[in-house]
């Protein structure tokens, strides 16, 4: 079932749902197992997936030089997505991503989803490699993420990339994007950002997760600005409990975002106490849930980082 129909059947009930990452290259399906068994319990109507892009590391060789070397440490989205369906009986969502693809390889990975049965995809523009300073797409890929859901969007109505395929199935995939309450950092400003945001639904977009946030007045703010600028898609709050102390410095840097004062001096008052910050972060994000919940949000959207025991503390606590 779409995301969007879960939402409507809900009637106005908080739904709760998460998201899982990959294992690491070479690792085990058991990891997301034991990352998902004990969130069941929440029954989330479903999971999304991430998805990394192929990246480039430099290995030396014996002769001194450095040799460019690809790495993929986060292969199988689709596959685990199948995985996930299959054991809990919930629908799985995978993130599509423009880096690393080119539309040819989008359209194929979407037929796959397809034919699985795998109809909610979250379209992103993804990361630039980590020795790029901007975003680079493959030849003949989206460049951005609303290029990419015109993609998925014209296959809901049988239009392919192949030219000769003028009657091609129609697909049913209903497609998330992703918001930003304190605007994406490559945006020159909110206003322009929330333009982008705007021209992701026009091309087809049914729903927005946004980017975790820590303080919901940003939240409540920008479903405001969405709403003014004509943006009438269901806006799910994505949400990270904070467990470590380094935290508030490398949360604002890798996703350029702002931190609460009240927040940062509860941490700093913890001083290098590992479960008391932790359980401050636990008891932040309590608090944050049960204010959205109770301001009738559609889904409560988690980002477990493989980190169930506490994601579990969070809900139970709000």
């Amino acid at each position: 079932m779409k995301v969007t129909d879960y939402i409507k059947y809900a009637e106005g009930r908080t739904l709760i749902s998460f998201e899982v990452l990959p294992p690491l290259k070479g690792g085990k399906m058991e990891d997301i197992f034991i990352t998902l068994d004990p969130l069941m319990e929440f029954k989330p109507p479903f999971v999304d997936v991430t998805y990394h892009r192929q990246d480039f590391d430099y290995s030396q060789r014996e002769s001194g030089y450095f040799e460019k070397v690809a790495i993929r440490k986060r292969p199988g989205t689709i596959g685990i997505c199948a995985s996930i369906m299959h054991r809990y009986g919930v629908d799985a969502v995978p993130h599509l991503i423009c880096g690393g693809f080119t539309k040819d390889d989008t359209e194929n990975a979407l037929i796959d989803l397809n034919f699985l049965g795998i109809n909610n995809v979250l379209a992103l523009q993804g990361d630039r490699r980590k020795f790029e300073n901007k975003f680079t797409p493959e030849p003949n890929g989206n460049k951005y993420a609303n290029e990419l859901v015109t993609q998925v969007s014209d296959m809901n109505h049988g239009k392919y990339i192949d030219q000769k395929i003028d009657a091609g199935a129609k697909s049913d995939f209903c497609i998330g994007v992703a918001g930003y309450p304190e605007k994406h950092f490559e945006s020159p400003n909110f206003q322009l950002d929330l333009e982008y945001t705007k021209a992701k639904v026009d091309a087809g977009a049914d729903y927005i997760v946004t980017q975790m946030f820590f303080d919901n007045s940003k939240y409540f703010e920008y479903v405001k600005a969405c709403r003014a600028a004509g943006i009438t898609v269901p806006i799910i709050p994505g949400l990270k409990p904070m467990t470590k102390k380094y935290q508030i410095n490398s949360i604002p840097r890798l996703f350029y975002l702002n931190m609460p004062d009240d927040l940062v001096k509860e941490i700093m008052s913890c001083g290098d106490d590992r479960k008391k910050i932790k359980q401050v972060g636990i008891e932040w994000c309590s608090a944050q849930s049960k204010e959205l919940k109770e301001a009738g949000v559609p889904v409560l959207h988690y980002y477990t980082m493989g980190d169930s025991d506490t994601i579990i503390k969070v809900i139970e606590g709000m």
